[in-house]
């Protein structure tokens, strides 16, 4: 099956059928990271350009490795590194990049719709990369695999998200994304971290954290995003600790076989004690293998390819 779109934008308006299409095709390109020669020629001939306006390692690494996986060509360019510090706009940068004959900007921004905004005005595809509080498509998707790979199916398993909600784009991003695939979704976290309304997106939200757990088939951890907040809305690192930090102690409560994810960079010792994130629970690591092979699908099926021709090639 092919993708009919141009652009990928967000988990919110993508089908079921799309998105087993991105998992299908990502779990067949998985095996080329396997191969004493990593290349293929799929994307041979593109020019790919990760248009980054916000720090990144695992993203802008792993979109790095799966252009050149594909054989794509492909540059970075930060705002640092960009005319933007000379005061031009987002557009007057996305054109002069496509006046050059580019077939892809992968672009992460901190406002909200940017993504959105140059893909209506851009003949080149556009992948977003995280667009502020709003969504990471590409991130969902790999929690996605992450979780077939491990179970098999997601239908009807229970997923707990913890931490800053109000401003994960991660938390957004995943709660579309495992709703579609028939999983079952909560959340958790302080008060003042928590979306008005929370309920309208079809998830119970719980404030104890002990009471949330017990049942869960999968933690997902989210970072504390410090860089976001105004206004003193985190409590103090040590009361966050205390009440929503993942231990060993806490897992007790949990389920035997529970799955631990987070999103990464982890703040240690903060959202998710070091004994948790590294032990035999966690599938942190698998997360961001499977980052590479998701991100090498998207590009591959947004170019016109489709599931059927990598297993005929």
């Amino acid at each position: 099956m092919k993708i009919k779109r141009k652009d990928l934008l967000g988990i919110e308006e993508l089908s079921r059928k799309e998105i087993e299409t991105i998992l299908e095709t990502a779990e067949s390109l998985k095996e080329i990271s396997e191969r004493a020669i990593k290349k293929v020629p799929y994307l041979r001939g593109k020019t790919v350009v990760n248009l980054f306006f916000e720090a990144s390692t695992r993203t802008l690494a792993s979109f790095a490795l799966a252009e050149k996986r594909l054989s794509a060509d492909s540059f970075n360019l930060s705002s640092s590194s960009s005319s933007v510090l000379k005061g031009e706009t987002l557009l007057d940068t996305a054109r002069n990049l496509e006046a050059m004959k580019i077939d892809f900007v992968v672009i992460r921004h901190s406002m909200p719709g940017a993504p959105h905004f140059i893909a209506k005005r851009l003949e080149a595809s556009v992948i977003n990369a995280g667009d502020g509080t709003h969504e990471h498509p590409t991130q969902a998707l790999l929690d996605l695999l992450s979780l077939k790979e491990k179970f098999g199916k997601i239908k009807g398993k229970k997923v707990l998200i913890v931490g800053d909600i109000l401003h994960s784009r991660v938390a957004r991003s995943n709660i579309w994304a495992l709703k579609k695939m028939g999983a079952v979704v909560s959340v958790c976290g302080p008060p003042t971290l928590m979306p008005y309304k929370m309920e309208d997106m079809g998830v119970k939200v719980f404030y104890d954290l002990n009471e949330a757990i017990p049942d869960k088939d999968v933690i997902y951890v989210l970072r504390i995003q410090r860089e976001r907040q105004t206004g003193g809305l985190l409590p103090s690192l040590r009361e966050y600790i205390e009440l929503y930090g993942i231990t060993l102690e806490r897992l007790e409560k949990a389920k035997k076989d529970v799955v631990i994810m987070h999103p990464g960079p982890i703040n240690r010792g903060v959202e998710l004690d070091p004994r948790v994130a590294d032990g035999k629970h966690s599938i942190i690591l698998e997360q961001v293998t499977n980052g590479v092979a998701v991100r090498m699908a998207i590009l591959y099926l947004l170019s016109g390819g489709k599931s059927a021709e990598i297993s005929e090639s």
